[in-house]
This record gives C-alpha cells, sequence and structure tokens, in this order.
C-alpha cells in the first residue's frame, strides 16, 4: 500500500513541476482578483457593521455591485463559452495533479446527502490567508478589467470553497447567508459542484485502501472456494476409482437355486469325483463324510498349474459380479483368497478384466462360510466367465455364485417371469410385513382378522392372519387350517409366499372366483408368516444372496424352533412296548411331560403350543427351504425293539443325534411310519404333484441323490430323522395332521424370483388346503342334543383317535373307504357307526348321538351302603355334594387299603391272561388251578357289570385321582422294559 502511495505522489511531483510554468503567467491575473474579493468582502462587513449599528449605509456598496453585475450583462456567449471552456481545462489539470483514482466517480458529490458534511465549515478558515498581503491590495483599483474579475472570482471562491454568492441584479439588499446549511443553491448560474474544492489525495488514498482490502478478502474467498471445490473434485474422483457411484444391480444367475444346469459348469481339474465342478454352487452342502460322493464345493487337484472355474450362461448376458464361498466341512478350513475373472464368447479366446494398468485382482474369503461379493466396475457383456483363483487357504476349494442380468431378446429368461397376478412380488422387512396385512385386511375387512399367537424374544409380535366368512369366530362343522412360515429366519421364501396368498385370496374373493370363495367361506384358514421375526430380521440385513446357510436359522436364545418342542414320541413308543396303549396311555393328545413347558423351551415355542392347545386345527404345513420336498411324519426314528444295546447308544456322550439314527436305520424292523401313513403321503402328494417342478428330481436333491423316487415326497424319518419336531408333536398332541413343505435349494431367493416361485406354488398352497375337507365330519351330542366337548372319536384299524372341540364337532381325515367309527364320552354309552368315505369332494357327515350310562346312578348308590364295584376307582380328595353322597365321605378312608390290594389283584389277573394265552399258542394245556378258580368268576361278572367298558382301568367324571399315580413311568427308552410274567 505505501509503494503504490508513494508512485501516486512521484506521479503528482512531475506533474507540479511541468505545470509550475504555467501557474507564474497566471499569478499576477489570480493576484489581481484576489485584491477585487478582498475590497468587496470588506465593503460587505462595514455595511453589516452599519447596520448594527443603525447608521446609514452609503453608497458605495451600491456602486461596487453595479460595477460587479455590470460585465456579467455585458458578457457575450463567445466569452462565456471561452470561461466554461478554461474552467474545463483548470478541472481537468487539477484532476490529474491530484491523480484521483476513478474520475467517473465524481459526479456521485452533488447528491443532496453530501452537502451537510462536515468539511465545509472546516474549509471556511483558509479566507483570511488572504489578507496576509495587504499593501498588493490597497494598491488595487475596483473598476479594472472587469470581465477577467469575474473568472477569476469564480475560480477563486471554487478553490477556498467559499459559500459567498455575488448580489443578484433583482435586488442589491441581499445578504450573504452566515451559516453553509442554510444557503440557497438555486438562482446562481455561475455556480459548480462543491466537492471540486476538496483535497481527494486522502479520500484516494482511503478508497483505493478500501478497494485494494475488498480484492484481497475476494481473492482469498476465491481461493478458498478452489481449494474446497478441488478437493470434493478430488474426494470424487478417489470414490469413483474404489467404489462406483451407481453399480448396475443384477439378480444371481441360478448356481445355488440350480436354475443353472450340471452341464454350464466346467472346471480345469477336481481333486476326485466328490467334488467335481458341479458342488461349485453357494451355500452347497456336502455329506458328513468328507471322501463321499457329494462333498461340500469344487475342489480342484493338487498337481495342476492352472485353475479355472467356469460357467456358461447359455446366451450372452450382462456379468455385473461374483460371489464366493469355502468349502462346507466342519472340520477343514478350505477357501479361495483372491481370484481374476476372464470373459468369452466362445469358450476359446479369453479375455481377463483389466483396470487399465494390470489386471483386476479381487479379493475373496477369509473363512469358509461367510460370501464375499466382487463386483465389476461396470458391466461385461460375454456368454462365459470364469473365475482364475490366485491364492487359497488350505486346499483350493470354491462355492461361488454369478451376478447376471439378462439381455432384451427375443425370448424370455427364467428371470423374466411375468405373473398373472398383480402382487406385491418383494421382501418384506418386520415393518414391511405388518404394514402389508393391515392393507389387506383394509381392503377385505370382511372375510380377514389379524392377531398375534404372542411375542419373540425380543418383543416382536408373531401376527397372524385369519381369513374366513366369519373371522374371530369358530364356527361348528367348519375345519380350521393353517400355513406357518419362518420357523428359520433365513428361510424368507415360506414368508414371501404366505404374504402373497393373503393378496390373492382377498383379491380373488372380491372378483367372485369361486374356487377362492368355496375356500374361503367353507374353511376357517390361518395364516403366520414369521413365527422367528427376530433372526429375519437379521438375515433381511444382510440381503438375499450374502446371508450363509446358518445366518438367522436360530432364535435370539439360540433354539431351533422346528426341534424344540417335547418329545412325545418316546412317550407314545415306551407305552406301546409296555402294553400300556391305548388302556393306560392314549395314544392321542398325549399329555406333555410334568414341569416340561418350565424347562429348555423357547419363547417363541411356548407361544405356538399355546396357540395349537386353544385352536381345534385339522390340517396344517410349515414352510422351509434348502431342498424341494414334502416330508411327513414321523420326523423321529423309533430304533427297532429287539436292539438290546440302544440305552447304550442313546446314553452316549461320544455320539451325535445323526449318528445314532444313521445306526438305527441299519437295524431290520425300525419303525417310521404313523397310524395314518397312507393319509399322510396323499396329503404330501397333493402339494408335491400339484408343485410345477417338485417332481423333477431326474438331477437328484439340491445337496445329494434323489430321496423321493421322483415323487417329491418322504418320510422325515427316513431322510433326516430328528427329535422333537413340531410335525411329530402336532400329530401326537392335537388333531392337526402336520407336515413340513420345502420350497426351494436357496433359502434365500433373490427378489426378482418371487414371481417365478408364485407361480409354482399357486397351485399346491389352494389344492393342499382343499384336502382338509378329506375324510369324515359330524357332531357329537347327547340325547338331549347337547354338544359334547372333549368325546373321542375312533377308527377302526388306525391306532390314533380324535377328540371333539368344545362345540362337540370333529373332523377325521380319511382317504377314501368304508370305516367303522365308535365315538365315546365319560358317563355316556359308546356308539359305532358304519361311514363310508367317496371320492367326491367334501368330507362325508357321520355324526353320534350318545345315552348316558348307568353308572352315575350305580356310583351314588355304592356310595350310600359303602361299597364299590370292581373296577371303580373313587376320589380321594373330592365328594359328590348330594346328600346321597354325604355318607360316604366317612368310608373313604377305610377303603384305601382294599383300594391298593384290588389293584394289585388286577394287575395279577392280566399278567395271568397274557400267560395263558402265551401257553396256549405254544400248545401247552395244562395251567394253574388258580388261573382256572379265578378267572371264571371274576370275568363275566366284569362284563356284565360294565358292558359298555373298553379298558382296564376307567377313568370318569366321578374321580378326581388319576389311577396312574402307582404306576411309575420312567424316562427309559421303551425297549428297556421287558415284561417277566411270573405266577403268584
Amino acid at each position: 500500500m505505501r509503494a503504490e502511495l508513494l508512485v501516486v505522489w512521484a506521479g503528482l511531483s512531475l506533474s507540479c513541476v511541468l505545470v509550475g510554468a504555467r501557474d507564474d503567467v497566471q499569478e499576477n491575473e489570480l493576484s489581481r482578483g484576489r485584491t477585487h474579493v478582498r475590497e468587496a468582502r470588506g465593503l460587505v462587513e462595514r455595511g453589516r457593521q452599519g447596520e448594527e449599528d443603525g447608521v446609514q449605509m452609503s453608497d458605495e456598496p451600491a456602486e461596487v455591485v453595479e460595477e460587479r453585475t455590470k460585465p456579467k450583462k455585458k458578457k457575450t456567449p463567445e466569452e462565456i463559452e471561452a470561461a466554461r471552456a478554461k474552467k474545463a481545462a483548470e478541472r481537468e489539470a487539477k484532476a490529474k495533479k491530484q491523480k484521483a483514482p476513478k474520475p467517473t466517480k465524481k459526479p456521485k458529490a452533488p447528491k443532496p446527502t453530501k452537502k451537510p458534511k462536515a468539511p465545509k465549515p472546516t474549509k471556511k478558515p483558509k479566507a483570511p490567508k488572504a489578507t496576509k498581503e495587504p499593501k498588493e491590495t490597497t494598491t488595487t483599483q475596483p473598476d479594472t478589467s472587469s470581465p477577467p474579475l469575474d473568472e477569476e472570482e469564480e475560480r477563486l471562491l471554487i478553490e477556498l470553497g467559499t459559500v459567498a454568492r455575488p448580489v443578484t441584479p433583482n435586488g442589491p439588499e441581499v445578504e450573504e447567508p452566515v451559516e453553509p446549511d442554510l444557503e440557497e443553491t438555486t438562482g446562481t448560474p455561475y455556480v459548480v459542484p462543491w466537492y471540486e474544492e476538496y483535497d481527494y489525495a486522502d479520500l484516494a488514498a482511503k478508497k483505493e485502501e478500501e478497494e485494494e482490502e475488498r480484492a484481497r478478502k475476494e481473492k482469498a474467498e476465491k481461493a478458498e472456494r478452489l481449494r474446497k471445490k478441488w478437493e470434493e473434485e478430488e474426494e470424487e474422483r478417489r470414490k469413483q476409482i474404489s467404489l462406483p457411484v451407481e453399480l448396475k444391480k443384477c439378480p444371481p444367475l441360478g448356481l445355488e437355486s440350480q436354475r443353472v444346469e450340471d452341464d454350464q459348469l466346467q472346471a480345469s481339474s477336481q481333486s476326485h469325483y466328490g467334488f467335481a465342478a458341479q458342488r461349485g454352487r453357494l451355500n452347497m452342502q456336502g455329506s458328513g463324510n468328507d471322501d463321499d460322493l457329494y462333498g461340500g464345493a469344487w475342489c480342484a487337484a493338487a498337481e495342476e498349474g492352472n485353475h479355472w472355474f467356469e460357467v456358461d450362461a447359455r446366451r450372452e448376458v450382462e456379468f455385473t459380479g461374483v460371489i464366493t464361498q469355502g468349502r462346507n466341512s466342519e472340520q477343514i478350513e478350505d477357501f479361495v483368497s483372491s481370484y481374476f475373472v476372464a470373459f468369452s464368447n466362445d469358450s476359446r479366446d479369453w479375455t481377463t478384466l483389466h483396470d487399465g494398468y494390470a489386471e483386476w485382482l479381487f479379493y475373496a474369503n477369509v473363512d469358509k462360510d461367510t460370501p464375499v461379493l466382487g463386483q465389476l466396475a461396470a458391466p461385461v457383456v460375454a456368454r462365459y466367465i470364469r473365475i482364475l483363483p490366485q491364492s487359497w487357504n488350505g486346499s483350493l476349494c470354491l462355492r461361488a455364485e454369478v451376478l447376471a442380468c439378462q439381455l432384451a431378446g427375443s425370448y424370455r429368461s427364467e428371470n423374466e417371469v411375468n405373473p398373472s397376478d398383480d402382487l406385491d412380488f418383494r421382501h418384506h422387512n418386520y415393518k414391511d410385513m405388518r404394514q402389508m396385512m393391515k392393507v389387506i385386511n383394509e381392503e377385505c375387512p370382511n372375510i380377514t382378522r389379524i392377531y398375534n399367537i404372542g411375542k419373540s424374544s425380543q418383543g416382536l409380535k408373531m401376527y397372524a392372519m385369519e381369513i374366513s366368512d366369519n373371522p374371530g369366530e369358530h364356527e361348528t362343522g367348519e375345519p380350521e387350517f393353517r400355513y406357518t412360515a419362518g420357523l428359520h429366519g433365513n428361510e424368507a421364501l415360506g414368508r414371501e409366499l404366505l404374504l402373497l396368498l393373503m393378496q390373492f385370496l382377498c383379491k380373488e374373493y372380491r372378483d367372485d372366483n369361486p374356487r377362492v370363495r368355496r375356500l374361503v367361506d367353507g374353511v376357517r384358514i390361518h395364516l403366520v408368516p414369521s413365527l422367528n421375526p427376530d433372526a429375519y430380521e437379521l438375515a433381511y440385513e444382510m440381503g438375499s444372496e450374502m446371508g450363509n446357510w446358518a445366518l438367522g436359522h436360530w432364535t435370539e436364545e439360540g433354539y431351533d424352533i422346528f426341534q424344540n418342542f417335547p418329545d412325545l414320541n418316546s412317550i407314545l413308543w415306551g407305552a406301546e412296548d409296555r402294553g400300556w396303549v391305548p388302556r393306560i396311555v392314549p395314544n392321542h393328545h398325549i399329555p406333555l411331560p410334568e414341569n416340561f413347558l418350565n424347562g429348555s423351551l423357547g419363547t417363541e415355542t411356548k407361544s405356538i403350543i399355546s396357540w395349537m392347545e386353544r385352536t381345534p386345527f385339522v390340517l396344517g404345513a410349515n414352510m422351509q427351504g434348502g431342498e424341494k420336498l414334502v416330508a411327513y411324519p414321523f420326523d423321529m426314528q423309533r430304533p427297532s425293539i429287539s436292539s438290546t444295546d440302544s440305552r447304550r447308544w442313546r446314553s452316549s456322550s461320544d455320539m451325535n443325534e445323526e449318528t445314532w439314527a444313521r445306526i438305527q436305520r441299519q437295524n431290520e424292523g425300525s419303525l417310521r411310519e404313523t397310524p395314518d401313513d397312507a393319509m399322510f403321503r396323499w396329503l404330501a402328494m397333493s402339494y408335491a404333484h400339484s408343485h410345477l417342478t417338485m417332481t423333477e428330481t431326474y438331477r437328484g436333491s439340491c445337496h445329494g441323490d434323489d430321496l423321493t423316487g421322483g415323487q417329491g415326497i418322504t418320510n422325515r424319518a427316513v431322510w433326516d430323522p430328528v427329535v422333537g419336531t413340531m410335525n411329530d408333536f402336532s400329530y401326537l398332541h392335537t388333531n392337526c395332521f402336520e407336515l413340513s413343505v420345502f420350497l426351494g435349494c436357496d433359502k434365500f431367493p433373490h427378489e426378482s424370483e418371487l414371481p417365478l416361485e408364485w407361480e409354482n406354488n399357486r397351485e399346491s398352497l389352494l389344492s393342499f388346503i382343499e384336502q382338509v375337507h378329506r375324510g369324515i365330519k359330524g357332531v357329537v351330542r347327547d340325547v338331549e342334543g347337547t354338544p359334547l366337548p372333549n368325546a373321542t372319536v375312533s377308527v377302526e384299524g388306525i391306532r390314533h383317535d380324535v377328540k371333539t372341540a368344545a362345540g362337540g364337532d370333529y373332523w377325521r381325515l380319511l382317504n377314501p373307504g368304508e370305516f367303522r367309527v365308535t365315538a365315546k364320552a365319560d358317563g355316556y354309552t359308546p356308539q359305532t357307526r358304519l361311514c363310508m368315505v367317496g371320492y367326491d369332494f367334501g368330507a362325508t357327515s357321520c355324526s353320534f348321538t350318545l345315552a348316558k350310562s348307568n353308572w352315575d346312578r350305580i356310583k351314588q348308590i355304592m356310595a350310600l351302603h359303602g361299597r364299590r364295584p370292581i373296577r371303580l376307582v373313587p376320589k380321594v380328595k373330592v365328594a359328590k355334594t348330594t346328600a346321597a353322597s354325604s355318607p360316604a365321605a366317612s368310608t373313604i378312608d377305610s377303603h384305601s387299603a382294599s383300594q391298593n390290594a384290588e389293584r394289585l389283584r388286577r394287575l395279577r389277573i392280566m399278567r395271568l391272561r397274557r400267560l395263558r394265552q402265551q401257553r396256549l399258542r405254544a400248545g401247552l394245556s395244562t395251567t394253574p388251578s388258580t388261573t382256572t378258580t379265578t378267572a371264571p368268576t371274576t370275568t363275566p361278572e366284569t362284563e356284565r357289570t360294565t358292558s359298555w367298558y373298553d379298558s382296564w382301568f376307567p377313568v370318569d367324571s366321578w374321580m378326581t385321582e388319576n389311577p396312574f399315580d402307582s404306576v411309575n413311568f420312567d424316562s427309559v427308552p421303551t425297549q428297556d422294559y421287558p415284561f417277566e410274567y411270573t405266577i403268584d
């Protein structure tokens, strides 16, 4: 700033030297003009003093005024123009001398707002400086050269900055104003801008400093903006290099779901037969034996030098990424850690993906289970893709999935299915699922109802959708049906299929679809899309392809819900081996073990059990994934009775459940079928054969050989036996026949595959619901028409009974045929009917009317006299509240000892009868005398007294004590209870 000011002052000094000569020439004229000004001001001041003193003014001032005004009247236009030109020249010379920074800013000074500025009064004291030369002023005559006087006077007034105005011709008595703020500027023809008198040097310097400061700030701001912009561009460039902003997302080509055929997979080599290229599919599961024919990955031969894994898409596609995974093995950690990717259109000329500097190296796995995505920066159009492993851990083993988009062509791809139904084909998390169910309920409020069956361990509700013509109420004669899904959180296809089924039933019912209307009006349908919502949220967060086989399989508490139910199979089979079924232990509605609900049961499992017990379901299916088949009970493997070392195998801690089950399957005579095995097979086939692709088992199952024999169905105990499953519990504890539907090899299919899966499963879902009407149905009443709940309905030849619901109605699933059906109830005489089941749609009606037996009256009479029937076990704590039964309360304790003795005697008789039958069959004719004397006397009398009685130990409403309390039911397996028959 100082340097610039020095330059300005140097320029000013030079200009002053050049103008000095002209200033000397004009000096005489300036002095003459100053003298005139001083004389005029003296006259004016004397006139003012005379006025103040009250003395009359002389005529001199008037003459002076006349002399000053006369030249203006005598001025010619040429003189006026010359004076103006001279003033303009002086103005320009002064402006050059002062070097104002911007001459264009001069016109801003005449603004009215600039007049009251303080510099005006500060310039007035400069006027007395002219009085320092009195000699020159006294000798000067006022009447000489009047025209130059006016011009010089104007210039001096401008230079000195005075505000005195000459007297106008209109009035000589006008006075000069004293205050500069009160002067009038109008009417003076020779007034020039007031700012010409200021010294612009300081003002110009100040303005220049301000402009320089402003320029410096603008420059700094501009530099900061440029720096920030450069940083943003650099960050954007780095992002574009490391990860593109918008990468194209494509669905999987189909290695995991097995849409890609085996002949589309090739490899450079294989370690042995079980690890061929066809095993290199994402989430492929190997057998327990690592040397088996079905390994858990593709593994290359160690002696090979050039390794590659090739996939043929059979048409040109846009490849966008590769997902890799290690080998499925419990003992070995084999996985690929880095690889190249090459493409080809003819499988001969290959182009390795290049980033402009070198071949693009993709970093793969760090463990054997977690999938890792290697995404391409830009899609590559080709038909073949090769994975070229560069480094690996252990052996070179690989499982992979390829992401590719189909190009627009003349024929449609499998990923481009156009479904016939307008539904919401996408994955729904917990919030979206709840919102969708709410929307469906609002669209069809007359046939839908939303409720929850309980909460998960994390507090999420397990929502259910009821679809019926009268939702919220059980109608007599209308069966209950259920579909459940999401037992394992990462098996998401069942969840989406049930949500799609809700939409479909609602839309078709409103469109008057006759089949859907018949289903909704005749069945009370319950759909539960998520029984494990906590685990699903975990799998949903990872995505459809990035979650491994086990992620989200268990609950937050660590339970597998499907295998977390009470083991009722062992109780039933143990009782059958002891001969206690159905006389001591029933073959249906087996009660839960004591304190089992307080044991190792998950929160979700308890809610499901409570839901099963309060709703009389007839048929149901749970949706799972990982295979493509329908599995029916028994799910648990029943060991052979002849196996004497089964207790040792079961109690061995060194042998897991799978090994024990495999050993038991080798035993001849192993039992796996339920009494309703034929019915279960029909139900399984009704779903599998309605499915569009489930019976296409020519290439085996998802992970091994075909176990279904081309039918798409299998017994779970034969395929993969497990203990404590939902299917077995439902069959043995309730009336419901439950199956497991495995929907596909891919547990969590991509969103683009949902339309295809819906088309494959839609008919199966509807057809399986219709099977609830297969068999017989009816109502069990008494003679007065009152429904009898909890009555037992048994079918001859099938060792599995059902019970009536609260309204006395029942449903029994049966295949076509002729059946003898018996209905029993406590205090009523049983009734047997012959029921026919045809092939037509709809269940056969088979109702019963039971008459009361005389046992209630007999009990009262015997209680009055203190006598009891032979096979009647009275209650210890509770007695009848009638007047007739009150005397009997005093005699109960006296007969307790005889009761136990009578029970032991009956057991002896039962054993003797069995022994007699065995000896008769063996051809023995000799029997103990005690047998011949005791048996004939007791048996006929019992038959006459209790002709209706079918069991050894009747339990009726009159008794409150369990007759089997004295029997010790141990938890030892069934085959460990051989009976030794002895004669007392």
